[in-house]
């Protein structure tokens, strides 16, 4: 069974530890890189095509709507799921513009997180296939 490969892109090292440490242990995800800003998400992204990638909205050197849409350009399958403080419905659809495939406000449920990125029964026998 293959695990659903997830890049994460947050500013805060914390935000970062957080999510590698849990994502694994509440669905079959690993996590295959951490990027500080949204030029090295970019890149990351590139060398690394993740099936999915977590971003933070707000990042210094390029923030997330712009990374989310150079990944969109090198990684096209990549599912990016926007990750931020902001709940409100002009920084959703902000988010959406950016091509975010979901949303979701930092401090969700996990389960919320793990379905946004894609993790779900039918998509674990898509990979298995």
């Amino acid at each position: 069974m293959s695990k659903l490969r997830v890049l994460i892109a947050d500013d805060r090292q914390q935000v970062r530890q957080e999510l590698r440490a849990i994502l694994p242990l509440a669905g079959d995800i690993e996590v295959v890189g951490e990027a500080a800003d949204g030029l090295e998400a970019v890149q990351l992204a590139t060398a690394l095509q993740p099936q999915a990638a977590l971003l933070d909205l707000q990042m210094p050197v390029m923030d997330g709507c712009q990374a989310a849409a150079q990944i969109k350009a090198s990684c096209p399958a990549c599912r990016i799921v926007a990750l931020t403080i902001h709940g409100d419905e002009t920084t959703g659809r902000r988010a959406a513009e950016a091509g975010f495939d979901a949303f979701i406000v930092k401090g969700a449920p996990i389960s919320a997180l793990i379905e946004a990125l894609g993790q779900n029964e039918e998509d674990s026998h898509a990979r298995d296939n």
